[in-house]
């Protein structure tokens, strides 16, 4: 370390009032594989999975190796009746909400009812099992199926080929778990952040404005419907079918129901404590309308019905997947689609519930629970399922403890299903069509909305993106929207990093944007800039073009304010976590071009890894590492006196 007497501006040592420079240390050198693994480490298995393995005994590392792949096992040990009657009474509440709505999710799907059934049996079986979330309730969801239906209906019609139809579907959902497996077992779960929260706002608003326009064609009546999703399309059959096409004592059902579930839903959300009153009103719903219809044979009126469901749990479906041939390609394609966006809503869910209650969650083994459910569950007649915010809200008021709230579900659906399922053969589709427009309004997030418009302009426009690509074109695109604008916003700030001028703040030592603190004073003859960003080839030729015309526009300020010329140019580079070949040749350039200029440049609190490269690439002996220093306090006291001599 070096000492001096102190500058102006400089630090001093309390006890002997000398200015203290220290150098900036250059970190131990760490050989090829040592990095490579530190690299690999960070990426993959940022979580430390194998900690808990350390100092075990070989027994005990089977059991927790058991236990990682089946977390039941862990949480089994520690159950107790309290935890039980809390499951059991969560279970049967969401019962009761997913029994109607598989229904209706079903037909998003153009599916029959009973495969909304059967996916709320199996799968919700396997993720108790293997998944991590206390609080998460498994099955079909009505943006997942209307997703799946509109991908599959673009390849095969479901009318015509009923049975390719629902073979494709089950192959999507195979895929879509194999998808959604790799990506935990390859611990790439990083990849579904990608898709922002601002896109799938938007998309999730979208998709509830497309599935509730669906509906229309239950809600109202009409028997001749547009396979298109677009609002256009769907608002063009509506009225097409206006003068005869509508039934009024569909109307009638559909709207008086819709407003009891809006009514219940409203209530739900007054009082915390009746939670369970929207949760049990779409099934009093389907009750009271199915026995209203029975009695009146308002279907003989033109009321459509639901009429046949078949009775018993799932069939194996093993020989109806695709495995070569033109639907193969195509349900991979659908599978991974779709299970994209099955994987984001229900991570986030899981996420969001398990902050509320202060407990971690493994996103790694979320995805291998979830996609494990799914390639099962292709392989017992379901469809793509995944965690349901609305259900998982009940589950969470209801006083859920574990994942026994999902078999207690499973098990009061599979009971559905072997005894009651003649009942809804006189179930009219109004109220199906008004179960689901009542539970998709709670995806529309306005208030969200309003908030990423205050917090990021960016954003929104991803989330508008995807929000008007879904209502006015298709769903698909509408989720092309909005990734192509996410990926757009990341390249934007990769390839466009901020820059600022800094300046020191009255009585400290310390330097800040003088944008943020118009107080903070520039030192005449020296410009403190600051990077923010990694400096890559994308972005390198930028940052040295900012750097100059941030020298060129003080410069004309000094000289209109006949103030001493810019002499030593000071980078700061703490913000600067990484730079490459090409960002230090970008530096070398701009070394040169102020040496041209007879200014000095001065390098300020480099990274550890920054730091190192700049001496691998020798840059650091071609700067001189007597420029190179700990913090802009030191680059200043030293220079203030260089600057003094040559104006003297």
């Amino acid at each position: 370390m070096a000492k001096t007497n102190p500058p102006d501006g400089g630090g001093s040592d309390a006890n002997d009032n000398t200015f203290v420079r220290h150098r900036v240390a250059l970190p131990p050198k760490e050989g090829l594989l040592k990095e490579f693994k530190s690299v690999v480490q960070e990426t993959f298995f940022h979580d430390a999975p194998l900690r808990d393995f350390k100092d075990q005994t070989t027994s005990k590392k089977v059991l927790l190796g058991i236990q990682a792949v089946f977390p039941i096992i862990g949480w089994a040990r520690e159950y107790n009746l309290r935890k039980l009657r809390g499951d059991v009474i969560s279970g049967l509440t969401i019962a009761s909400l997913c029994i109607p709505q598989d229904i209706g999710y079903a037909k998003l799907a153009n599916l029959d009812p009973k495969y909304g059934l059967y996916s709320s049996f199996v799968p919700p079986l396997v993720y108790a099992g293997m998944g991590s979330s206390r609080d998460i309730a498994i099955g079909p969801v009505a943006v997942v199926s209307l997703l799946l239906g509109t991908l599959c209906q673009a390849v095969i019609d479901p009318n015509e080929h009923p049975a390719e139809y629902l073979r494709l579907a089950f192959t999507a959902t195979f895929f879509a778990g194999v998808f959604e497996a790799a990506l935990g077992f390859l611990r790439l779960g990083f990849l579904i952040d990608f898709l922002s929260h601002a896109a799938v706002v938007g998309f999730m608003g979208g998709a509830a404005i497309t599935i509730a326009l669906q509906q229309l064609k239950g809600f109202l009546g009409i028997k001749k419907f547009t396979k298109k999703s677009d609002i256009v399309s769907v608002m063009q059959s509506v009225f097409a079918a206006a003068r005869h096409g509508w039934n009024w004592q569909t109307i009638v059902i559909g709207a008086s129901f819709l407003t009891f579930l809006l009514v219940a839903k409203y209530i739900g959300k007054k009082n915390k404590k009746l939670f369970w009153v929207p949760a049990i009103a779409p099934l009093i719903s389907v009750v009271i309308s199915t026995f209203f219809v029975f009695i009146t044979r308002a279907d003989k009126q033109g009321v459509q019905i639901v009429r046949h469901i078949d009775q018993g749990i799932n069939p194996i479906s093993v020989s109806k997947l695709y495995f070569s041939g033109k639907y193969f390609t195509e349900g991979i394609r659908i599978g991974a689609v779709a299970g994209m966006v099955a994987l984001t809503e229900a991570v986030a869910i899981a996420r969001t519930f398990a902050a509320m209650k202060d407990y971690q969650i493994d996103g790694n083994k979320e995805m291998i629970a979830l996609g494990t459910m799914n390639v099962v569950g292709s392989l017992t007649s379901c469809y793509i399922a995944t965690g349901s915010f609305s259900r998982s809200a009940v589950n969470f008021m209801a006083g859920c403890h574990t994942a026994v709230s999902n078999i207690v579900m499973a098990i009061v659906v599979a009971l559905t299903l072997v005894f009651i399922t003649p009942l809804f053969k006189y179930t009219p589709n109004a109220i199906l069509a008004a179960i689901i427009i009542s539970a998709v309004l709670g995806l529309i997030d306005i208030d969200a909305a309003i908030l990423i418009w205050k917090i990021d302009k960016l954003d929104f426009a991803a989330c508008m993106g995807a929000f008007f690509g879904v209502v006015f074109v298709s769903v698909e695109i509408g989720l092309l929207i909005s990734v192509v604008i996410s990926f757009a916003k990341i390249l934007l700030q990769v390839t466009r990093p901020r820059t600022a001028v800094l300046g020191k703040l009255p009585r400290t030592n310390v330097y800040r944007n003088t944008l943020q603190y118009p107080d903070a004073a520039k030192i005449p003859g020296i410009l403190i800039i600051r990077v923010d960003s990694a400096i890559y080839f994308s972005n390198s030729n930028y940052v040295r073009e900012r750097i100059l015309r941030w020298l060129r526009e003080e410069e004309e300020k000094a000289k209109a304010a006949d103030m001493p010329a810019i002499k030593f140019l000071i980078i700061e580079m703490s913000p600067v976590t990484d730079i490459d070949t090409s960002g230090i040749h970008s530096i070398e350039e701009l070394h040169k071009s102020l040496e041209k200029r007879q200014i000095q440049l001065i390098i300020a609190n480099p990274g550890p890894v920054v730091i190192q490269k700049l001496h691998a690439s020798k840059f650091a002996d071609e700067i001189g590492e007597e420029n190179i220093f700990l913090s802009v306090g030191d680059a200043v006291a030293i220079c203030s006196p260089k600057l003094a001599e040559q104006q003297a």
